[in-house]
């Protein structure tokens, strides 16, 4: 179906970005397959790349996926950079998948986990621009620090790390930061976009609900459980990576419990551990979001989501979400 594109909505965000609507496909994993950001990004928003969903869950080597993707779409794409320290190896590889994407026209990164100043200078020096996911006021003074142009202000309604202040409160605790801020949490319908534009956002990101997208390369019970869930639904476990994860419950999640163990919870409260802790909690669960997304449901599975599973309602394609959202901006202008 072809849908006349609404009038571009001007933010700084937009204009940071070079896009047309203030809407982010966030990073998943293991959501995020090339063809998934490329129709949010053809649509006039914005795909974001997860390097590891898009080399170890589909299977492309990095540059060769990001050039598939290009080949879907000429819009702006991102790219999503964890900078923690933890393992070296992985901090190497992030640094390659940096270079490798600025080499193919990359301008738009969004950090995580860590410090960001070395994806700042690299990006930067390239004419790019970099925002940095936060959770309260203290890591968006740090992320400025380092010379951030933005942030992701991740909230007590998003899937997955979720934050713990309302959307409402997180604004107020950064307004004043004079950076474009874009909401993380609890978008899942038309009228949640506006109501995030309402309250002086200059954007939202959205994973849920592009999980619930016909380009979503996930098996139809992921799909199916974001349409039947309610808000209720979704839990806080940190049996996935060492810290709260917002996920839907499941018969695995019930079995699990919410909180690690007594043994798990000294180690990752110790300075010397709490790394390897996270790390072994977060390889085990990689190998579990991949399998539950590609194979369905079984009494193993984990599905990572947030509140505004509450409010979708069906599966349909990216540019169509992109547009509807657009539009019930401008109609009530």
């Amino acid at each position: 179906m072809n849908e006349t594109n609404p009038p571009p909505i001007k933010t700084a965000f937009t204009l940071h970005a070079g896009i047309d609507y203030p809407i982010i496909c966030g990073a998943m994993y293991p959501c995020s397959n090339p063809e998934l950001v490329a129709a949010t990004s053809e649509a006039g928003g914005i795909g974001i790349v997860q390097p590891i969903s898009l080399t170890y869950v589909h299977g492309r080597e990095f540059r060769a996926g990001l050039r598939e993707i290009r080949a879907l779409t000429d819009k702006p794409i991102g790219l999503n950079a964890i900078v923690e320290k933890s393992v070296k190896r992985y901090e190497d590889r992030m640094r390659e998948w940096i270079d490798i994407s600025l080499e193919e026209g990359v301008r738009f990164f969004v950090t995580a986990l860590g410090n960001p100043r070395w994806v700042v200078d690299a990006v930067h020096a390239c004419g790019g621009v970099v925002y940095h996911d936060v959770t309260e006021r203290r890591w968006a003074d740090k992320a400025l620090q380092e010379g951030v142009d933005g942030l992701i202000c991740v909230n007590s309604r998003a899937g997955g790390h979720a934050g713990g202040r309302s959307p409402e409160d997180l604004y107020e605790e950064l307004a004043d930061l004079g950076v474009p801020l874009v909401l993380a949490g609890g978008v899942g319908d038309a009228t949640q976009f506006k109501a995030a534009l309402d309250i002086g956002y200059d954007g939202v990101q959205m994973g849920t609900r592009f999980i619930a997208a016909t380009e979503c390369a996930v098996h139809a019970d992921y799909h199916r459980a974001i349409i039947e869930a309610e808000e209720d639904d979704i839990v806080l476990t940190d049996k996935l990576s060492g810290v709260p994860c917002s996920v839907i419950q499941t018969p695995l999640v019930k079995r699990l419990g919410p909180t690690a163990g007594p043994v798990a919870s000294w180690l990752l409260r110790h300075p010397r551990t709490k790394h390897w802790m996270r790390t072994f909690y977060t390889v085990r669960s990689l190998r579990r979001l991949k399998r539950s997304s590609q194979k369905g449901l079984s009494y193993r599975d984990v599905f990572q989501a947030g509140k505004s599973a509450g409010s979708i309602h069906e599966v349909e394609p990216a540019g169509h979400i992109v547009r509807r959202f657009a539009r019930s901006v401008q109609r009530s202008d």
